[in-house]
């Protein structure tokens, strides 16, 4: 071998190790801009987005059938009500008023100053029956309750399945502050995928 070809043999090698040099150095700095990007997404998830806009939760018991059954899990807007109320219809995720360290899911039927009155199993609000497609005509409510008025800062929340549901009629209005979000989502079963 020549000195001309072992220079030329060299130069090759050294400009192979430094493309190569090159490509680890690219990829590693891919791999640590990945890694970073996915602690940023982690760090806003749960740290901003999980406790102030958009939550998971797994529905408990049977008390909104048959619009949610046991096991379905909805996404609930925890943002929505910083710059607005609840509205008569939206079904809502909030603490239990009784001190358990429980959340439920019922839907509003009643806000600030609503005369609740429940008669045969219909819903009065303001002396007028209620038209509520979502219940369980399976097992038709004939109960009565009432009349009641909502106070302010507060609702009056009931389950889609009226039989099978703990709420207002039993712990009273429920207080604005206990309200963390409206679901508005169901993702889960795939099936039932939509909007609420």
């Amino acid at each position: 071998m020549t000195e001309e070809s072992f220079q030329r043999d060299e130069a090759s090698k050294s400009r192979r190790e430094l493309r190569w040099e090159r490509q680890r150095k690219k990829r590693l700095s891919w791999y640590t801009e990945m890694l970073l990007t996915m602690l940023v997404a982690f760090a806003l998830v749960f740290g901003f987005v999980r406790p102030f806009v958009v939550e998971a939760y797994t529905i408990p018991t049977e008390s909104m059938v048959p619009t949610l059954e046991i096991g379905d899990r909805v996404l609930a807007n925890k943002f929505v009500y910083r710059f607005a109320e609840p509205e008569r219809g939206d079904i809502v995720v909030f603490e239990s008023v009784d001190g358990e360290d429980q959340t439920l899911i019922k839907r509003v039927v009643g806000v600030e100053g609503d005369e609740i009155r429940v008669q045969g199993g219909l819903l009065f609000v303001n002396g007028e029956v209620q038209d509520e497609p979502y219940l369980n005509h399976e097992a038709p409510s004939t109960e009565f309750y009432g009349p009641t008025i909502v106070p302010e800062d507060g609702v009056f929340v009931m389950g889609d399945n009226r039989d099978n549901s703990a709420d207002s009629r039993a712990f009273g209005p429920l207080p604005l502050d206990n309200v963390e979000g409206e679901a508005f989502l169901r993702f889960w079963p795939v099936s039932g995928i939509g909007l609420l």
